[in-house]
């Protein structure tokens, strides 16, 4: 037995079957939340509150786009009685969506609010508590006394929305724990819960259960852990509340919806969720769609295969810990992971035909340059290239092709598990052994712990095929096995949108557990664009039918990585979606801002509206660029305010000159 094993009694129904995790049912307005409902799809506005007319119109199109819930901001007192003109004006053109306020700070505005609508949302880290920064000590005394003044601003609130039938969401931030929080549990998933529980308790003790609980964070997998740990905590006491999930400050376009579709699809993948939202900095109207397919994807989830149920967890799920792992040839061991770019279907004639993938030639050099998003090594199946890679890319070949080869060293060996296990002939430095995620047994785990020269590819054709792959980890574990795995996906029939989607949350559910030395997707019949309206839902593609797909999929690749915080290969962006509090267009800023700054690898930027998604929803950036007031921004390194209230026009510049300070800038190649 492992040191490491758990509980098989875990934070989900099963880790192999898949069913809904089930919670109580929750009213809001006409439409039902948890329970047997299906899951819900829900968006925030980014109008400004007071404009009814902005409102109620953004409002109808994102009902239109499938949504079912409809959040707007009630930052203070005026904008939440406006929310009965909203509400009038919708009622008039034949729309009832539920409508949520979104609270901060100001507990007389959720309490008209939770007159007029049928959900609010109060955040546990700025609603009554603070927030300063400020590494505080607090006796048991102290504590219970600051609980206290907690219960006397929060009872109010649950009085009302007891009275009115009225709904509540509360939803903690990862980046706006309180500063009493942080002084007992860190900045850490349990601090996130119990953040939130502490508001449940109070709910609880008034015989108000009308409950929804969120724990959203920028970070994938901090995310993922902090629901984990909610519902172990919702168990331990007797507590089965709807969840509502979302990645916040996602960003836009395709890292957006990557990173979106890691964390809320690997909750998904275990049955977890009752209702979505989709944080993009684009327009709601754009939110729901990739909600909508994120979700659907578990219609029919049920049918998977079986998979071999679980009977001890040798790792633990609740805290990151990378697999470890033997190196060989450089997969594996302390390595990044490395990408895998499938080219068997491309006709590679010459040596610029690589720039496809980011590797670039110069014929009067005789030279390769390379991006940061090159892969690190090519599948060419049976096919011989004309040329030679550059030093540093490793070349597979399938076993039947590359035997053939009198170099054996131009490239390494693909093998079928039958084909490992009965041939002799194999490379001295590396082999591929390509194995389903059900076909483990005793002879070929016994020959690939003893062969310090392979590299597994585990692949899977179940419905179910992240935790069949996930099961698969959980075998090697077991068994000691230490060879490196690089994980396939093969997708097919489906568009290029929707294999971002799946694709981040396959690969990113297997990453944010510490599985994973390599990925690999391999690709049958993909459709480049997506209509503008699918399934009555309108969709904005972010793929251009000229793009050739390898490079969409490198890209992609990539994009999962550093999601999942596992290689960093280009600039992070931490942008909020945008709301009724954004003192400037955040789309239009954040592209501005990315112009200048997207050749800075690994420096993280976070671009915040408002104070309210400032210096705490920031998390681990690098430098803060935040709204301050209108026209105005303030800076930050880190969580630390360095420039206050510079205009706007003059913001951009100052960030990047406080970069150039820190000696983080480089002049773009």
């Amino acid at each position: 037995m492992l040191d490491t094993i758990k509980n098989i009694k875990t934070y989900c129904n099963s880790l192999t079957s898949y069913s809904r995790y089930k919670t109580r049912e929750v009213n809001i307005g006409n439409i039902p939340l948890g329970g047997n409902n299906p899951i819900r799809i829900q968006s925030m506005t980014t109008t400004n509150t007071m404009d009814t007319t902005a409102t109620v119109e953004q409002t109808i199109r994102m009902v239109e786009s499938g949504c079912e819930y409809v959040r707007i901001t009630a930052p203070s007192k005026l904008e939440a009685q406006n929310l009965a003109e909203i509400k009038k004006e919708l009622h008039k053109r034949g729309c009832d969506v539920p409508l949520i306020a979104d609270i901060h700070f100001t507990p007389n505005a959720a309490e008209i609010a939770a007159r007029i609508v049928e959900k609010v949302r109060v955040n546990p880290g700025n609603y009554a508590d603070k927030k300063k920064f400020q590494s505080l000590e607090y006796t048991d005394t102290e504590y219970n006394a600051e609980i206290d003044r907690i219960r006397e601003k929060f009872v109010p609130l649950v009085k009302v929305c007891k009275e009115y039938g009225t709904a509540m969401r509360i939803g903690t931030n990862h980046g706006s724990l309180s500063d009493r929080i942080m002084s007992r549990y860190g900045d850490t998933p349990l601090g996130m819960v119990e953040s939130a529980l502490e508001f449940v308790r109070i709910c609880e003790d008034l015989n108000y259960f009308n409950i929804v609980l969120s724990m959203k964070a920028s970070n994938p997998q901090i995310m993922v852990q902090a629901y984990r740990v909610l519902i172990e905590k919702m168990e331990e006491e007797g507590m089965n509340y709807p969840l509502h999930i979302g990645v916040t400050e996602a960003g836009g376009g395709e890292d957006g919806r990557i990173k979106s579709a890691l964390g809320i699809g690997s909750l998904l993948e275990d049955g977890i969720g009752d209702t979505v939202r989709v944080s993009l900095t684009e327009d709601p109207e754009f939110e729901t769609p990739v909600a909508i397919q994120l979700v659907n994807r578990y219609k029919n989830r049920s049918e998977h295969k079986p998979i071999k149920p679980v009977e001890v967890i040798p790792y633990d799920p609740y805290n990151y810990s990378k697999r470890h792992t033997s190196e060989v040839s450089g997969i594996g061991g302390s390595n990044v992971p490395r990408v895998v770019a499938d080219l068997s279907e491309q006709n590679i004639k010459t040596a610029d035909d690589l720039s496809l993938i980011g590797y670039y030639y110069n014929s009067s050099t005789d030279k390769w340059s390379m991006s940061d998003s090159a892969p690190d090594i090519i599948y060419l199946g049976g096919k011989e290239l004309s040329f030679e890679i550059p030093s540093g890319l490793k070349a597979i070949y399938d076993f039947d092709f590359w035997k053939q080869f009198q170099d054996k060293s131009k490239g390494y060996p693909l093998y079928k598990a039958d084909e490992y296990l009965t041939v002799d002939y194999k490379s001295d430095a590396l082999n591929f052994v390509s194995i389903n995620s059900d076909n483990f047994n005793k002879n070929l785990i016994e020959q690939i712990k003893n062969d310090k020269t392979v590299v597994l590819v585990l692949r899977t054709d179940n419905l179910h095929g992240m935790p069949a792959q996930r099961r698969a980890f959980m075998e090697l574990l077991i068994q000691k096995v230490e060879n490196p795995v690089i994980i396939k996906r093969t997708y097919s029939n489906i568009t290029m949108d929707e294999l971002r989607l799946n694709s981040s949350t396959d690969f990113g559910g297997l990453l944010i557990e510490g599985f994973g030395d390599g990925v690999w997707v391999s690709t049958k019949n993909i459709q480049l664009e997506t209509p503008l309206k699918k399934d009555n839902v309108y969709v904005k593609s972010y793929t251009k039918s000229s793009e050739k797909i390898e490079k969409i999929v490198n890209r992609i690749l990539f994009g999962i990585l550093q999601a999942a915080r596992v290689r960093i290969s280009k600039t992070e962006y931490i942008a909020c979606p945008s709301c009724g509090r954004t003192l400037f267009d955040l789309q239009e800023t954040t592209e501005m801002i990315r112009k200048r700054t997207e050749h800075l690898k690994g420096v993280k930027i976070a671009i915040m509206g408002c104070i309210v998604n400032g210096p705490g929803e920031m998390a681990d950036a690098d430098y803060g660029y935040v709204g301050s007031g209108v026209g105005k921004i303030s800076l930050y390194r880190g969580k630390e305010i360095v420039k206050r209230n510079i205009k706007s026009e003059n913001a951009v510049d100052s960030l990047i000159e406080l970069i150039k300070e820190d000696n983080n800038w480089t002049e773009p190649g």
